[in-house]
């Protein structure tokens, strides 16, 4: 496993990120209510104020491709009722997003995912969100207010999603972003928010790469 430095210029360190996680139900309570323009919870997490919120850590991993285990197999039902699991996938490379609505970085992040997901679709990348917390229209709202495109998973009533790739590479904050290989394996991960776009882009880039 190679932790990646989350400056663009240097990719092969890693440093300490600021992670959000919530700390009182009041501030979801607020986000379950429908998302907004005015977006206070992104801009409290980019000012660093810390309100409401506890800091963590956060790393950027990438997997050597003999130590990624086997293929992460899922299963699950998308915010529009229909389902999906990792067979839809099969050969591709998937980037898989955990998230919800109440989540400040989550919020900051989501443009950057979607420009990625602009770009890569073309190749046959694949980007699916795993909203670990929300109902359908309060997923749906943040997906119009951010612009968010492409589909996401409603796992908080199973959880079976975040069971199955927690079974290798555990998804340990919220966000977590990982990038799996053509080949259904973990390759690489993102534990926090997105540091910078060209982070994940050079991830996704390495994958669509790999034979």
């Amino acid at each position: 496993m190679r932790t990646l430095n989350t400056r663009p210029s240097q990719r092969r360190a890693h440093r300490r990120l600021a992670l959000a996680l919530p700390a009182a139900a009041a501030a979801v309570a607020l986000l379950l209510s429908g998302c907004t323009s005015d977006d206070s919870l992104a801009k409290q997490y980019r000012s660093g104020s810390g309100q409401n919120y506890i800091a963590g850590d956060g790393t950027v991993s990438e997997f050597a491709a003999g130590n990624r285990g086997e293929p992460v197999s899922f299963q699950g039902t998308l915010a529009d009722g229909s389902p999906v699991s990792s067979k839809d996938y099969a050969g591709d490379v998937l980037v898989v997003n955990f998230w919800y609505a109440g989540c400040p970085p989550c919020r900051v992040e989501a443009p950057d995912l979607e420009a990625l997901y602009q770009k890569y679709k073309a190749e046959g990348v694949g980007f699916l969100g795993v909203n670990l917390y929300d109902t359908a229209s309060t997923a749906a709202s943040f997906d119009k207010d951010k612009g968010v495109t492409y589909p996401s998973v409603l796992d908080r009533d199973t959880g079976s999603v975040l069971l199955a790739f927690s079974k290798t590479v555990p998804p340990k904050a919220t966000p977590t972003t990982l990038v799996i290989d053509k080949k259904g394996r973990v390759s690489a991960r993102i534990l926090g928010a997105i540091p910078d776009r060209s982070i994940l882009d050079s991830l996704i880039s390495d994958a669509v790469a790999e034979n």
